[in-house]
């Protein structure tokens, strides 16, 4: 029995190694469709945008351009960005590396075997960029070839074929496909020869993220650098002096500090003594005055880059902050007022509803007439009922609280225009059926029995929202308001109806500004390093989101 127990245990585990092997080779086979429809509809747009925004392109491909389109919209607040790119990516890396050291060691498995495949796999994903970004220029090469001879299909064809067996193409082709061949037959040999214990694909695939974020952060910051170097040369060739090393290291050392005294503020509240909390509170606010002094840099960076999209960008902001919170305020009073029993609440419903699901160009072509400067306008016609004197809405460039006050403050301190005032009432209406839904079915997540409860103990209605509603709401809250943020920052086709010449740009969002760098002056490199580094904005807006909802969430 001993001896039959000792022979069956090696076929056993040779037979569930192929076994577990064939289930990920079926399970790649079933996603591969999907992974080939999102490379090509999905990740090769965002990698053909970024190919764009380091060129000089309008209507047709120009020289490369490097980080000077995006240096032109930031100024050397640019360097800064990608320099911190560069370091998250190396942060990255050592969080992962630091957490799969860890797994490994609690399994007793061997790790750095796998390092093997993944530089291979890493090497391939660079020959595959490579053979992208040599084949890409003689594709749409082929649109030149094509001027003065007959359209026709075999010719563009033809001519298309030729760019896919030019002699660099090929050679890079075949370099890919030999270093994805290489990093396999790793792969498989480790799997089937070499590796001890239990070790799992999972190994292979964490070490392989690790060394694509070290790949990543190294060239990009090695890159980086060399702009610098290159803008210099070319600064002094013109006699020109740049302050860019003091400012990326001045604003980098602040931001530092900020992220030092945002820690220190935070532990303040888990110190066991008075002291050591008032200690760190004082210390948190030293470091953050010292932080912000460093990023007194910011501002003269700022004016130095593209007026029109730093103008955009606050206008977004504005039209963030008077939206949001307005919005989700209204939409959850109106879904606790429908969520009571009351008679024809399901017509309600529908009505808060219609403007969401109403064609958004017909809706605020009807808000530009409603909202017309002229003085028989309809809210001008309500505002002279009162006795007050008409104004330009859409067409008023005057910030509101410049307006209200009868002041004369400049920049963020006279608030957004009216213009965008009403642009943001807009939005509210629009918006406020769809969030007040989905409030509603939130509220119906959550048992009766905690009210119930709550009555018992003597708490009062507000009691009962304050502490039940919510925070079993929060979930809900979350989502919304993470739709919100980033709807602002995308909002496109309101804004372009209801936007008028005479507002002098004050409605103008991030979105719009792209916009009008792609289509009006077709810059589209610059109009695309505009796009990414309002991706950047968004994807920070939502680490920060995130971050605050890990501690203020309540999933029940």
């Amino acid at each position: 029995m001993t001896a039959d127990t000792s022979l069956s245990l090696p076929v056993r585990s040779k037979k569930s190694r192929w076994s577990a092997l064939r289930e990920n080779l079926l399970g790649y086979a079933f996603i591969f469709p999907a992974f080939l429809i999102i490379g090509l509809f999905g990740l090769f747009p965002i990698g053909f945008s970024v190919y764009v925004s380091m060129h000089r392109w309008r209507i047709t491909p120009g020289r490369f351009l490097g980080l000077d389109n995006y240096v032109k919209a930031l100024d050397n607040l640019a360097y800064v960005i990608f320099f911190w790119i560069a370091a998250i990516f190396l942060y990255m890396a050592i969080q992962r590396l630091r957490k799969v050291i860890v797994q490994a060691k609690e399994a007793n498995e061997g790790l750095w075997i796998w390092i093997i495949p993944a530089v291979l796999s890493t090497a391939g994903i660079i020959a595959f960029l490579r053979f992208a970004v040599l084949l890409l220029p003689e594709v749409l090469g082929v649109a030149d070839k094509l001027r003065g001879q007959e359209r026709t299909r075999e010719l563009f064809v033809s001519l298309l074929g030729e760019a896919w067996r030019m002699p660099v193409v090929q050679s890079a082709l075949r370099l890919t496909l030999l270093i994805f061949v290489l990093a396999f037959a790793a792969l498989y040999l480790i799997n089937r020869y070499l590796r001890d214990g239990h070790a799992s694909m999972d190994y292979y695939a964490a070490i392989t993220q690790v060394v694509i974020y070290v790949t990543s952060g190294l060239v990009l910051g090695w890159y980086t650098w060399a702009e610098i170097v290159r803008a210099y040369a070319e600064a002094l060739e013109e006699g020109e002096t740049l302050a860019i090393w003091a400012q990326v290291t001045t604003i980098s050392a602040g931001f530092l500090l900020l992220l030092f005294s945002w820690l220190l503020w935070r532990s303040a509240s888990n110190q066991d003594t008075n002291r050591s909390m008032i200690f760190r509170l004082v210390a948190a606010s030293m470091l953050a005055v010292g932080a912000w002094t460093l990023i007194g840099e910011l501002p003269r960076v700022i004016d130095a880059g593209y007026a029109d999209w730093w103008n955009g960008l606050r206008v977004t902001v504005f039209y963030s902050v008077g939206t949001v919170p307005f919005q989700l305020g209204i939409s959850l009073m109106l879904a606790v007022l429908l969520f009571q029993n009351i008679k024809g609440k399901s017509f309600f419903r529908l009505i808060y509803f219609l403007p969401y699901i109403t064609p958004a160009v017909a809706t605020a072509a009807v808000f530009r007439t409603f909202f017309s400067g002229r003085p028989t306008a309809p809210f001008n016609s309500i505002l002279g009922f009162f006795g007050a004197d008409p104004l330009l809405w859409l067409d008023e460039p005057a910030g509101i609280i410049n307006m209200l006050f009868g002041t004369d403050f400049g920049g963020w301190l006279a608030g957004p225009s009216l213009a965008l005032v009403v642009v943001i009432i807009f939005n509210i209406w629009t918006y406020i059926g769809y969030d007040t839904v989905i409030f509603l079915a939130g509220l119906g997540g959550i048992s009766n029995d905690l009210y119930e409860a709550a009555a018992i103990d003597g708490a009062s209605s507000w009691d009962q929202f304050r502490h039940i509603t919510l925070p079993l709401l929060s979930p809900t809250t979350y989502f919304l308001t993470l739709l919100a943020v980033i709807g602002t920052f995308k909002a496109f086709n309101h804004i372009w109806v209801l936007r008028s010449a005479a507002a002098l740009g004050t409605v103008d969002t991030a979105s719009l500004v792209i916009f009008n760098e792609f289509n009006r002056n077709t810059r589209y490199g610059y109009a695309s390093s505009l796009a990414f580094v309002l991706l950047g904005v968004i994807l920070v807006l939502t680490l920060v989101n995130n971050k605050i909802a890990e501690k203020r969430v309540f999933y029940g």
